[in-house]
């Protein structure tokens, strides 16, 4: 059994919130626990993912997912582009990424100058304004930026549609191999479907090595990794959300509907040696 826990302390004036696991090629969700809090659940209307809602009671609180190595194949919804100031392409930017895709000659050749070209774009770092932030699209870039690995996978996903490719934004962990049962934060990767092939992608932690001749592969960095969600622009109308850019660790969604991320988690691994054998 793979067995992942993230704790933290708990707020009497706001409620967790925070999907309840993905099922990937790799993994598979099979059950969820939760302690210190009472426990709901909504579902995303257009891509049929459960999220959690924890009314706090007590301290602190923890929870469990287990998983089973392997799964079902990734959900065609995580492909599909839905209208979110997170999913809109600039005019810029699509020109620019069809520009790119028709100079390699399109097809697989198209999709792998897209990787290199949103991989020339970014530095990565966790800079306090993201260049999206005040568009009500992804804009286009004029020089080198400094992203996260959220920041650079909203790039790559808009500047891949607009070309024509299919691609899916995945939220949830990576544990490096020296680490092995603790990791600090979340993380999230690319999948793409092109030409019947699934291919999976992690620019941020090509860039963090110092390297931008991308390939496709989870895990240019040692570790392992198992997904919560998928998708960008989450609104959810049992709680009044709308347009939250992605679910991955858990939150607080606060009375006035904005989302704040939980400080202080402690999020831990059981199971490391299955995962990286699966």
């Amino acid at each position: 059994m793979i067995r992942l826990s993230v704790s933290f302390p708990a707020r009497m004036d706001a409620r967790a919130i925070m999907p309840l696991g993905l099922s990937t090629p790799h993994t598979a969700p099979v059950s969820f626990g939760i302690e210190g809090a009472r426990l709901s659940c909504v579902t995303h209307p257009e891509t049929g993912q459960v999220i959690g809602i924890a009314a706090p009671e007590a301290d602190r609180i923890t929870v469990t997912y287990d998983f089973i190595p392997g799964g079902a194949g990734y959900p065609d919804t995580m492909f599909h582009a839905r209208d979110s100031r997170y999913t809109r392409t600039a005019a810029g930017l699509a020109q620019d990424a069809v520009a790119v895709a028709q100079a390699a000659g399109g097809g697989r050749a198209g999709l792998l100058a897209l990787m290199a070209h949103t991989a020339a774009q970014f530095d990565y770092g966790h800079p306090e304004d993201r260049f999206y932030d005040g568009h009500a699209e992804v804009p286009q870039l004029c020089g080198l930026t400094q992203g996260s690995c959220v920041d650079i996978n909203i790039y790559l996903i808009a500047a891949l549609r607009a070309a024509g490719y299919e691609a899916g934004y995945v939220t949830g962990y990576f544990v490096p191999e020296e680490k092995r049962t603790w990791c600090s934060d979340g993380h999230c990767w690319v999948v793409t479907r092109h030409d019947g092939a699934i291919e999976e992608w992690d620019i941020a932690h090509f860039l963090k090595r110092g390297r931008r001749d991308i390939e496709p592969g989870l895990n240019p960095r040692p570790g392992v990794r198992v997904a919560m969600a998928h998708s960008m622009g989450w609104t959810l109308p049992a709680l009044g959300l709308v347009d939250a850019k992605l679910m991955g660790p858990p939150g607080w969604l606060l009375p006035d509907g904005r989302l704040e991320e939980a400080e202080a988690q402690e999020i831990r691994l059981e199971g490391y040696e299955v995962l990286a054998a699966a």
